[in-house]
């Protein structure tokens, strides 16, 4: 990938030490603060009081036990019942969602509003983002608990500051006296430390918090944020291109192209009842007692499997909006394209490995030689010439000979919003989520794409695709 990713870190491991790093920071800001306020009688005015300490400890205390939940409560786990007898023998389809988008990583249906998650290695209902610093999702479960933790995080942020603030403004009116009158080097330096601390962390929750607070009023996650983004911006770009027609094929489907709305904005008091499980706005900030929404059963359906909509579109089950760009370069490409990636890997696998890249040991030693002969050619070759020798001629050589050798074949870069996220950055599998989905017309040969276009080993794959799932139903 061309930038890092935001919500895991590349390095194998790296991710274990997020949570510690979140724990330190609590622990330095909230405890080693209340150590040097109550040791240090230098620091004007004085130690904190009872009531200080009580109002503190008790937001830290609500700060530790929302962050637990927000780590350790299941993000959702999609079960689908198997079908009964009478439907087998019907051979009755199972009920699909009503967009009839497929997950090729799970190899089951994916619901509405769910993704696939990179670091869970499962679909996730109504999925937000994998947050790396609770390592955790923020999902249809878990995002009352993060929003808890958020608010609770900015109240002892917030309580801290003023603390930290009373204690630099008594610094600040004492400057004009003698340095041996006022605080010790240790005090200060700790103090500053604290300050820039509380600054860093409190300037970054707080913007959090707000994106989090509109994600729940308006019922919209960060990824379907992004998905709306990318629709206006297509809808924006079509417009800018129909009166030329340089942008889109001449086979493309209008109808692809209308705008669609969110449907699931219910109007914000439904909205926020919805996203924390109840209606009761007196249990929505509760640290215990405050619950949240539950994955429902499958044979019930209800929350996580369906969602209520509010009829703004022609029909249900039209969100997310297809990706027309994507579509657009697919009929561009096609499955040649996609053959052509699959041959340039297997030649570089082929290139290091022997063996069309799945060699034992000797073939590997085969490759190896083989290389060397190629590099003894190469290097005859340069002598020859009698124009470059050396270092200069290893720098110089043509490189067209083997340009594929030693590049990861990188997927096309995909679209990113204004502020340069793409849905890698929220933790989404994009080599599921930015696929074409496996529908079940596309398995039986239906609408939305055409089998002469297609290999018949895919067509086979697609048809057990749909097997399998009727069987494990």
């Amino acid at each position: 990938m061309t930038q890092p990713p935001l919500t895991g870190p590349q390095t194998p491991g790296l991710h274990l030490l997020y949570v510690p790093a979140v724990v330190a920071l609590i622990t330095f800001q909230g405890y080693f603060s209340q150590y040097l306020f109550n040791t240090s009688p230098d620091l004007r005015p004085g130690p904190l009081t009872f009531r200080e300490n009580v109002t503190f400890n008790i937001l830290l205390l609500c700060l530790w036990w929302t962050y637990h939940k927000a780590c350790t409560i299941d993000p959702g786990r999609f079960v689908f019942s198997p079908s009964s007898d009478n439907d087998k023998d019907n051979n009755k389809q199972p009920k699909s969602p009503p967009n009839k988008r497929f997950c090729k990583k799970c190899q089951s249906p994916k619901p509405p509003r769910a993704h696939h998650c990179r670091h869970c290695a499962r679909c996730i209902p109504r999925m937000d983002h994998h947050c790396p610093w609770t390592n955790n999702c923020v999902s249809l479960t878990t995002f009352p608990h993060f929003l808890r933790f958020l608010l609770y995080t900015n109240l002892a942020l917030l309580y801290l500051s003023n603390l930290l603030y009373t204690r630099l403004s008594a610094i600040w009116s004492d400057r004009h006296l003698p340095s041996y009158l006022g605080p010790s080097l240790s005090s200060l330096i700790s103090l500053t430390l604290l300050t820039l601390a509380n600054f860093g962390t409190f300037f970054a929750l707080f913007i959090l918090l707000v994106t989090t607070l509109k994600s729940w009023v308006v019922n919209q996650t960060l990824i379907e944020m992004w998905e709306l983004d990318r629709h206006n911006s297509l809808l924006s770009k079509i417009s800018s291109s129909a009166s030329n027609n340089d942008y889109w094929t001449d086979d493309f489907d209008p109808a692809a192209l209308s705008r669609i709305e969110f449907p699931y904005d219910l109007g914000f008091f439904k909205n926020m009842s919805q996203a924390m499980g109840t209606s009761n706005p007196l249990r929505w900030f509760l640290p215990v007692g405050g619950g949240g929404p539950k994955l429902a059963d499958q044979k019930r359906g209800g929350l996580g499997w369906e969602y209520e909509e509010n009829g703004f579109n022609d029909w249900e089950g039209m969100w997310p909006p297809p990706d027309v760009e994507k579509e657009r370069r697919a009929k561009q490409g096609g499955w040649a394209y996609k053959q052509q990636q699959d041959e340039q890997e297997r030649r570089e696998s082929d290139y290091y490995y022997g063996g069309n890249g799945f060699g034992g040991g000797e073939d590997i030693k085969a490759a190896f030689e083989r290389r060397q002969q190629e590099d003894f050619a190469r290097r005859q070759r340069l002598q020859q010439l009698g124009t470059q020798s050396g270092i200069i001629g290893e720098l110089e050589e043509d490189e067209d000979e083997r340009e594929w050798v030693g590049k990861k074949q990188q997927p096309p870069e995909g679209w990113r919003n204004s502020e340069g996220d793409r849905l890698w950055d929220y933790g989404v599998d994009e080599d599921e989520d930015e696929d074409d989905y496996v529908t079940r017309e596309e398995v039986i040969g239906g609408e939305g794409e055409d089998d002469d276009d297609v290999p018949l080993a895919e067509l086979i794959r697609r048809r057990k695709v749909l097997t399998k799932q009727d069987d494990d139903s």
